[in-house]
């Protein structure tokens, strides 16, 4: 009962963490600040730390019978197998092996149990969120048994997640900065998944990127490229991207920072519809048109409380929504207005979340794990990855209506306008970045000056 009830608030805590942004409604809601996103995180990892310890399964006996029948079966399929696993979470853990041929694997094994609880799990679950709306009326997160009856069976299917694995490397062949490990068919199934072996560092972890001389703001540039092209060009999102799925190496050919995105079991597929409104929403947030900030918030569920959805969306505080999200990074004042108003307004986001189509939830959960990747970087949204979600939305935006007309010259008009708008956005960044650079030597103009002159 423990686990199960810790694994409810594993899920509870995404939902906190997911949706607690910010806001600064001066019409609708108080004109404080809402994040109950660090809460959340913290009550995530704790539960999920917690669940995992609890329900990690017990290695079979070493020395028995059984654990020898299972020692000569690993040695006929590999020439090495590392009993110790590369890490291990609550569905499955991975270990390194070579294979007789030579090639160095990694080996994906799911937990003999889960199939089996997974059911029970779902179950429980939703007598306990049946309970808590007993209790808080006010709160509706039966959105969360939805979610995972839908993405529990896919996680666990192995062969599924080889699929996905190898789709976003077709859809994304042109990024020659992202990895996806390639994975071994012939050797996998349903419930163990062999793929090529790719070390790394964690995306979180400056003191190895430091140490491999990575550049982190280049890590974080190329993280935003990809998540761009996946939401709102192809629909298709790998909503996983904690630090352990996303490593970051040199390419040992070229030398040049890559990022190795891993565990493809989590994709959220964009129904054109949906798609299209978000680009439309992000182009508007992009360059503060606040009435279609309105009307695209709208569009997506959010009805009378689009204030505290564009927040959501962007973490940032209505204020700073109606001043520009590019025009200003987030200062210390907004982060502890963040922390001080953490909980005042859940009721609000509980409602909010019960609306949004299905397809947004998992949108917030990768959003926010973006953002905290971006937090322990030190490289909280810049204007150029804001830029860089802009090129996306027009590229996207340009396509639908390319193949919405039969005339060749409504198609050269919407070529044009595409490239004319890209070619501003161009413009604009290379203008950012001179007055930069300006800026910078400006300050080391005025440094020098200070320096006295040596004799």
């Amino acid at each position: 009962m423990a686990r199960r009830a810790l694994k409810l608030a594993s899920w509870t805590g995404m939902a906190l963490a997911a949706s607690g942004f910010f806001l600064y409604s001066n019409k609708y809601l108080d004109p404080n600040d809402f994040g109950a996103v660090r809460v959340g995180r913290a009550v995530a990892t704790t539960a999920v730390i917690s669940y995992d310890y609890l329900t990690s399964l017990r290695s079979v006996p070493y020395g028995s019978e059984e654990y020898l029948q299972l020692l000569s079966k690993i040695h006929d399929l590999f020439m090495s197998f590392d009993d110790t696993p590369l890490g291990a979470a609550s569905l499955a853990q991975v270990h390194k092996a070579v294979l007789h041929d030579g090639r160095t694997v990694a080996v994906k094994v799911q937990h003999p149990k889960v199939q089996a609880q997974s059911s029970k799990d779902i179950l429980l679950m939703e007598v306990l969120v049946l309970a808590v709306k007993q209790l808080f009326p006010e709160f509706e997160f039966m959105w969360l048994v939805d979610e995972a009856k839908k993405n529990l069976p896919l996680e666990l299917d192995f062969l599924n997640e080889g699929r996905n694995a190898e789709r976003v490397a077709q859809m994304l062949k042109h990024i020659d900065f992202l990895k996806v490990p390639r994975i071994y068919w012939e050797l996998s199934t349903k419930r163990v998944l062999l793929m090529e072996f790719v070390d790394g560092g964690q995306v979180n972890d400056r003191d190895y990127m430091e140490k491999n001389k990575i550049d982190v703001n280049e890590i974080s540039r190329h993280l935003g490229k990809i998540y761009s092209e996946m939401i709102f060009v192809n629909g298709f999102v790998h909503c996983d991207p904690h630090p352990g799925n996303v490593l970051v190496r040199k390419h040992p050919g070229t030398g040049r920072a890559e990022i190795v995105l891993l565990d493809h079991g989590l994709y959220q597929v964009l129904t054109e519809e949906f798609r299209l409104d978000y680009c439309h929403l992000w182009q508007s947030l992009i360059w503060t048109d606040m009435e279609r900030v309105k009307k695209y918030s709208q569009r997506l569920g959010a009805g009378d409380l689009y204030p505290l959805f564009a927040c959501m969306l962007t973490a940032r505080s209505w204020d700073s929504v109606n001043r520009g999200i590019s025009q200003a990074p987030v200062t210390a004042t907004e982060d502890s207005e963040i922390r001080n108003n953490a909980a005042n307004y859940l009721p609000e986001i509980s409602q909010l979340l019960n609306h949004v189509p299905r397809q947004m939830l998992l949108i917030f959960k990768t959003n926010d794990l973006l953002r905290g990747i971006e937090a322990a970087l030190g490289t909280r949204a810049s204007a150029s990855s804001f830029l860089n979600m802009s090129r996306c939305c027009i590229r996207a935006l340009a396509t639908h209506k390319k193949k919405s007309t039969c005339s060749s010259f409504r198609r050269a008009q919407i070529s044009f306008s595409e490239a004319f708008d890209l070619w501003q956005i161009n413009l604009h960044e290379l203008i950012l970045r001179v007055k930069g650079l300006k800026l910078a030597s400006w300050i080391l103009a005025f440094l020098c000056w200070l320096l006295p002159t040596p004799y």
